[in-house]
């Protein structure tokens, strides 16, 4: 499988972020299919606002992915904080807020069934 970003659909472009998914990327067994996403986000973007409403007001889809450019910074439940950088491969578990400290451009894998529903709830928060 090959997909250039450009092919990606975007499924959200508000100031600061678009969000690209592409569904039915692979599967990866129990957790059924698998979407890959090219983000591209701006410094100062959070997504505290977005996830309001969802269990824990946090993004409840777990992420494999790699930094491609910039610096993000999670912060669970607990309100432990994990910063990535340019060039490092990670793992968000669910339960997490992103805040974008340096524009940042990013590739994840999600269960993609599970992140359609975080960005659809994003959607409707941008939608009013």
């Amino acid at each position: 499988m090959r997909i250039n970003r450009q092919d990606v659909d975007v499924r959200m472009a508000i100031p600061g972020a678009t969000v690209r998914q592409h569904r039915d990327f692979g599967t990866a067994g129990d957790l059924g299919g698998i979407s890959c996403e090219y983000f591209t986000l701006g410094a100062g973007v959070d997504t505290t606002p977005l996830f309001e409403g969802l269990d824990g007001d946090a993004c409840q889809c777990p992420h494999w992915g790699y930094v491609l450019v910039g610096t993000l910074t999670t912060t669970d439940g607990a309100g432990v904080q994990e910063t990535v950088r340019e060039g490092d491969l990670f793992y968000w578990p669910a339960g997490h807020n992103v805040r974008v400290d340096e524009d940042a451009e990013i590739v994840m894998f999600s269960p993609q069934d599970e992140h359609s529903a975080v960005i659809q709830h994003m959607l409707d928060k941008v939608s009013g």
